[in-house]
């Protein structure tokens, strides 16, 4: 990748000036008369023992600091009017227009040698003149092309790069003034109240890089190698700084205040592994769903948007390693974010051939499993269970899955929708967004039970903590409610939360019901070991009215245990709800 190159400004950057070619002067005020400018420098000179008066050529007396080299004068231009020291419409001046030297006057009195503290001159209002004060002229357009003339390659570069920070240059960073650099200039002379000619004057680089080079400054922008991870990447340390090493991930935080924060990725892996960490990724706080997403052969990118967090991540697999970066902000630092964003992603490189050493730091089994390194994992608000049940992936479950849920994710990743919601049978219908190959799909038994059975429920006993669903086994004592209530199943079995919608198969794999939620007991305790199931026929009602002509068991014997293990839980979907 292109490195960005932060070059320093220096002393010959401006060429050659009318009075002195390594000096300049930042003009804070020019008044009428003699006797008011020996005045106003008399208290600056109070804060400033470097105030100096010099008569113009247009009859006003300026009141200036300095002299100053070009890169010290931009510098107090920049630090003394952002601390208000001095007035806001101060300006660099190149000493052209002055004439003679009216301040330090000869046999004054001397200044204080030191002062408790500094007090900023007393700004009184000026008696109304008979003109109105016009700042020294700045050059003209033949001047300032004279003056730009005599710049150095590196110094047109730097104007060049300070137009593209501020916005108003998208090309290369070349050194050519063609028409894009000059309509760019342009365009911040008109930002910046001046006449549009695309030539800067001295006075005009000067103010454009004093701004930059501050701006620069509060980013504290440097290239880092970092050695452990085998990447080199110019960083905000303005913003952020280390935290810690956590595999695969190098942790910076906040500085400051600065709500930034940054991610170094480096580990040794292969497309599989890739792949593997775009999913993990989409699955912390820190990246919201929202926002595009690319994934290519060997690389991708995210970008995540919420009202609280604005996330962008990338990687790229190379020579066996994977390295990449994270950037976690909040909204409405967008121009400040992108420019960090831009300087990481133009330096980013791959120092050496390693990557961060799994051993570096102990990690728990579940960082290990998971590469979560630290990083607060997105979790559902809830999970259940739910059955296949046709080939494109369409899940039954119950209406408590899916209530109160601002997305529905079906086997933790493929997002999903509510096609039908059954109130009545307590059921609902899931259409995948994108089409599933499940491995197993329900097959339904119409042929009457027979009481004392021994059935089994397939489920997420624990939510989503488990990878794959569980069998519990139980009895089923009766083919109604205990208030005879038709379609429903009385099951002798014990059950947690997470297997609710989870199908109820007998010993050959046919499907007898779908397990309720506890609130099919009419809001009693009921016994543990007590629980409900829908029948069959309630199924089938609520498929037909999404579409789906439910799949009839065919009769079979009995199914060896692992078989049987096998069938029920490859139809058994893992139905998550989401804020």
């Amino acid at each position: 990748m292109l490195r960005v190159i932060l070059i320093a400004l220096t002393a010959a950057f401006w060429g050659t000036v009318s009075l002195a070619q390594d000096r300049i002067w930042v003009q804070i005020e020019a008044q009428p008369t003699l006797v008011e400018a020996e005045a106003r420098a008399r208290a600056y000179s109070r804060v400033f023992p470097e105030t100096s008066g010099y008569r113009l050529r247009s009859g006003w007396y300026a009141i200036v600091l300095g002299p100053y080299s070009v890169g010290e004068g931009a510098a107090q231009l920049t630090g003394l009017r952002r601390e208000n020291l001095i007035p806001a419409d101060s300006f660099i001046a190149d000493g052209a227009g002055f004439v003679d030297q009216f301040w330090p006057v000869s046999g004054a009195a001397p200044l204080p040698e030191t002062l408790t503290e500094p007090v900023a001159p007393e700004i009184v209002a000026t008696p109304e003149p008979v003109a109105e004060p016009v700042a020294e002229p700045d050059e003209s357009r033949a001047e300032a092309r004279r003056s730009e003339a005599l710049l150095t390659e590196e110094d047109r570069k730097l104007l060049q790069t300070a137009l593209q920070w501020f916005g108003f240059y998208a090309g290369g960073i070349d050194g050519a003034y063609g028409p894009g650099t000059r309509n760019s200039m342009a365009a911040w002379q008109e930002a910046n109240a001046i006449e549009p000619t695309g030539v800067l004057t001295t006075r005009q680089r000067a103010r454009l890089i004093a701004d930059y080079n501050a701006e620069v400054a509060s980013f504290g922008f440097s290239t880092i190698t970092e050695a452990e991870a085998g990447i080199e990447v110019t960083l905000p340390l303005g913003l952020v700084e280390f935290d810690h090493y956590e595999p695969p991930f190098v942790h910076f935080r906040e500085r400051n205040g600065s709500g930034l924060g940054i991610v170094l990725i480096s580990q040794p892996g292969d497309q599989s592994n890739l792949f593997g960490l775009y999913d993990v990724l989409q699955t912390l706080e820190a990246v919201p769903l929202t926002g595009e997403r690319s994934r290519g052969e060997r690389a991708f990118r995210i970008r995540g948007t919420s009202a609280t967090t604005d996330t962008t991540a990338a990687a790229e697999l190379n020579a066996g390693l994977i390295k990449g970066w994270m950037v976690v902000s909040r909204p409405g630092n967008e121009l400040r974010d992108g420019r960090v964003i831009r300087a990481i992603e133009t330096s980013f490189r791959s120092s050496s051939d390693r990557a961060l050493d799994p051993g570096l730091v102990a990690m728990s089994a579940e960082t290990k499993r998971g590469l979560l390194a630290g990083l607060e994992v997105r979790k559902p608000k809830f999970s259940r269970s739910g059955i296949f049940v046709d080939a494109s992936g369409a899940v039954l479950t119950t209406v408590e899955a899916v209530t109160g849920c601002g997305r529905i994710t079906i086997d933790r990743a493929e997002e999903a929708d509510v096609k039908v919601t059954d109130a009545r049978n307590g059921l609902a219908v899931l259409i995948p967004r994108q089409p599933l190959s499940p491995r197993k799909i329900a097959a339904f038994q119409i042929t009457p039970d027979r009481i004392g059975t021994e059935v089994a429920v397939a489920g997420y006993s624990y939510e989503d903590a488990l990878p794959s669903p569980a069998l519990t086994f139980g009895k089923l004592e009766d083919t109604q409610g205990l208030n005879g209530e038709p379609g429903l199943k009385r099951l002798a079995i014990s059950t947690l939360p997470g297997d609710t919608g989870g199908p109820v198969v007998d010993g050959t794999g046919a499907v007898l019901g779908l397990l309720l939620p506890e609130a099919a007991g009419n809001g009693r305790q009921l016994p543990p070991d007590v629980h409900f199931a829908a029948s069959a026929a309630l199924i089938a009602e609520t498929l037909v009215s999404a579409g789906i002509t439910p799949v009839e068991a065919r009769p079979q014997g009995a199914l060896a245990p692992e078989d049987l293990s096998t069938a029920a839980t490859g139809m058994t979907a893992l139905v998550s709800c989401w804020e």
